[in-house]
C-alpha cells in the first residue's frame, strides 16, 4: 500500500488515480492547513525530497477529538467508512484517558486513518465541564466535524485563554484539542519507502544532523514487543491562536512522523523487489502510540 506525496511544498497531497475526488478532494484540504501549521514538516519534507529518488509516501494521518456530546471518534468514523475506509483495532491509554481506532484505506494509495478521543469523563468535574461547554455546541454538526477540519475551521465557539490553560493543567491533550479542533494532529512518512535513509535509525541520525528537534519520549526510535513497526516524530511546532476577545499566544500545533514497517516473518523469503506493502507488519502498536502522543507536550520532551 503506497501513499503518494507528489513534489513540492504547493503540490505535497495525495495521488490516488480512480479514487473518489471527493475524498483525496477533502485529505488535500486537511494537509493544506497542516502545512501552514507545521513548517518543522515542511522543513522535513524538503529534506527528505532532497535526498530521494522518486515520490514520497504517507504511512497515516492522525486527528484528535473529544468522546462526549458526539464529538469523539464516531464523528470522523461516519465520513471514513462512507468513503470506504475499514474500522480496525482498537487501542486503549489507560493513564493519559484516551481512546482510539485506525481505519484501513479503500485504496493502497490513501493513508491510513488514526483517531483517538478523550475519556471526559473520567476528568475532574472542573475540566468536564470546561470541555462540554464547548463540545455541547457542536453536538447538533458532529456529522460535520470531518468537513470542519478540512476547512480548518473549529466545530465550536472560540475558547477562552482561560479555559484552555484550565484545561492544560490536567490533560495536554485536551488542551490541544480544543484549540485545534479537527485539524491533523500528525502526518507519516513511510521510512521504509524512502530510496535513501530506509532504515529508521539512519534516518533519526539524518534529521538530529539537519538540527530538527525529536520526541524524546521513550526514546527518540519507540519500536514495538515484535520489532516490526519502528516510530519516531519531531517536536510540534508552537504556533499563534487568538483566543476569545483577541488575545493572542503561543499553542502546541501539529507535527511531522516517521514510520518504519518490517517485511513479516512469513514473508521474509521475498526478494525486495517482490515486497508490497501487505507483506509488511500493519496496524498500531499501544506502547509506541503512547509516547508519540507526547510530541505536542511544549516544553515536555525538548
Amino acid at each position: 500500500m503506497l501513499r503518494m506525496a507528489a513534489k513540492g511544498k504547493d503540490s505535497w497531497k495525495i495521488a490516488a488515480p480512480g479514487v473518489s475526488p471527493v475524498l483525496t478532494g477533502s485529505l488535500n484540504a486537511f494537509l493544506s492547513g497542516y502545512w501552514d501549521k507545521a513548517p518543522t514538516a515542511g522543513r522535513a519534507m524538503e529534506f527528505l525530497e532532497s535526498q530521494q529518488k522518486g515520490a514520497l509516501y504517507f504511512d497515516h494521518f492522525a486527528f484528535r477529538t473529544f468522546g462526549v456530546d458526539g464529538c469523539g471518534i464516531d464523528s470522523m468514523a461516519g465520513a471514513l467508512l462512507d468513503f470506504g475506509y475499514v474500522r480496525r483495532d482498537n487501542l486503549k491509554f489507560e493513564k493519559k484517558k484516551l481512546n482510539a481506532f485506525w481505519f484501513a484505506p479503500p485504496s493502497p494509495e490513501l493513508p491510513r486513518i488514526f483517531v483517538s478521543e478523550l475519556e471526559v469523563g473520567s476528568f475532574p468535574e472542573e475540566a468536564q465541564k470546561i470541555i462540554r461547554r464547548y463540545t455541547s455546541a457542536a453536538a447538533s454538526t458532529a456529522t460535520q466535524h470531518f468537513l470542519s477540519g478540512s476547512l480548518g475551521i473549529l466545530p465550536w465557539p472560540t475558547p477562552t485563554k482561560e479555559d484552555f490553560r484550565a484545561l492544560a493543567e490536567v490533560s495536554e491533550y485536551a488542551a490541544w484539542t480544543l484549540v485545534n479542533g479537527y485539524g491533523l494532529n500528525h502526518t507519516t512518512i513511510s521510512v521504509h519507502n524512502l530510496s535513501e535513509m530506509s532504515e529508521i535509525d539512519g534516518l533519526v541520525q539524518a534529521l538530529r544532523r539537519e538540527g530538527f528537534a525529536l520526541n524524546e519520549a521513550g526514546g527518540v526510535v519507540k519500536t514495538s514487543p515484535d520489532g516490526g513497526l519502528r516510530q519516531a516524530s519531531t517536536v510540534a511546532d508552537e504556533v499563534d491562536f487568538e483566543f476569545l476577545g483577541g488575545v493572542v499566544d503561543r499553542v502546541s500545533g501539529p507535527y511531522i512522523e516517521f514510520a518504519q514497517r518490517h517485511v513479516l516473518p512469513e514473508y521474509a523469503h521475498l526478494e525486495p523487489d517482490q515486497v508490497e506493502e501487505r507483506h509488511r507488519r500493519d496496524g498500531f502498536e499501544q506502547g509506541n502510540a503512547d509516547k508519540i502522543f507526547e510530541s505536542t507536550q511544549i516544553g515536555g520532551v525538548r
